[in-house]
């Protein structure tokens, strides 16, 4: 069995994890413990902090083995470096697509808000 580690600012869904165990076949989800979660979920867009991401590389290489599935989602940069990473250990990153349904309703002064409501449909390789 494998495990599957998130680097990901939202908790998994019942859905995402019931995929996980049913389609990826692991039997352990790993959250980012939460310093390197505040990392993860907090990137400043006015700096390049690239070398924030050796503590989360760090805590890969004693939690991962070949072949664990990385979940890697979030600010751009960040998930690029970490997709590339992920491969060069052979992880194996993946993301999660989402259906979206967007809902419009009319509030009490008029306005028109917008919610989007998003459904996890499968985890894909990148």
């Amino acid at each position: 069995m494998k495990k599957l580690i998130l680097l990901f600012s939202h908790k998994l869904t019942e859905k995402q994890i019931k995929d996980a165990e049913e389609n990826l076949k692991c039997n352990r989800i790993i959250y980012l413990p939460k310093k390197l979660q505040e990392i993860w979920s907090n990137v400043n867009p006015e700096k390049i902090e690239n070398d924030k991401l050796d503590e989360i590389k760090e805590f890969l290489i004693k939690n991962a083995v070949k072949g664990d599935y990385i979940l890697i989602q979030g600010e751009w940069g960040f998930s690029y470096s970490m997709i590339n990473f992920a491969k060069e250990k052979e992880y194996i990153p993946i993301y999660s697509t989402t259906k979206r349904n967007a809902v419009e309703t009319i509030d009490e002064n008029g306005d028109l808000k917008k919610t989007m409501i998003f459904k996890h449909v499968k985890y894909k390789l990148y």
